[in-house]
């Protein structure tokens, strides 16, 4: 395999690290409304679990609730069922058309709390952005073997991948200090 194609594919697998980062991020609640607190819930609709956002619109009137309009008037007792059984720590408040959900401030304890587990997600993301880093210089290491590189070629590979380390490191810091940002204003 080329040095271009493996440095290239171990730059797409850390892309992939950095997003799957930015999803469990955008996941974490931080005391501020927000529509993907319910993203992960499924409603059960039809004898179908279906994504709550299709059963219902979903929308954040201020800071600190969540309005959710069924579009069929039938499946509101169904949707509350489905927040409660998330576990997601929010208690829906039915009037018959629309549910609301109340999101209460975080305590400075519960702060700190979501902080650490932040940045113990961008840990593991770091760790399998260096692991891909591993992998693609072993990879350049058999290459240089089988296919008779040049050491140089490995070594500008390694460079190459050290590059793209770096870089997305950078990104996952940067994530982090964004998403801790948010977590502790108020």
């Amino acid at each position: 395999m080329p040095v271009a194609d493996i440095t290239k594919n171990a730059d797409q697998l850390m892309v992939k690290a950095v997003e799957h980062l930015k999803g469990q991020l955008s996941k974490v609640r931080t005391g501020r409304a927000s529509a993907s607190l319910l993203e992960n819930i499924k409603v059960e609709y039809y004898g179908e679990p279906t994504p709550i956002a299709q059963v219902g619109g979903i929308s954040t009137p201020d800071a600190r609730s969540i309005l959710i309009q069924p579009w069929d008037a039938t499946t509101i007792s169904a949707i509350e069922r489905s927040i409660l059984a998330a576990n997601i720590g929010l208690t829906p408040q039915n009037d018959g058309q629309v549910i609301r959900i109340n999101v209460p401030p975080l305590t400075e304890e519960r702060r700190l709390d979501i902080v650490k587990q932040c940045k113990k997600m961008a840990e593991e993301a770091k760790l399998a952005v260096r692991n891909v880093r591993r992998d693609a210089n072993d990879e350049l290491k058999v290459a240089e073997k089988k296919e008779h590189y040049s050491e140089d070629d490995r070594k500008r590979g390694e460079d190459e991948v050290q590059k793209h380390t770096d870089r997305h490191v950078k990104d996952i810091d940067a994530l982090l200090a964004a998403k801790e940002k948010e977590v502790m204003e108020e």
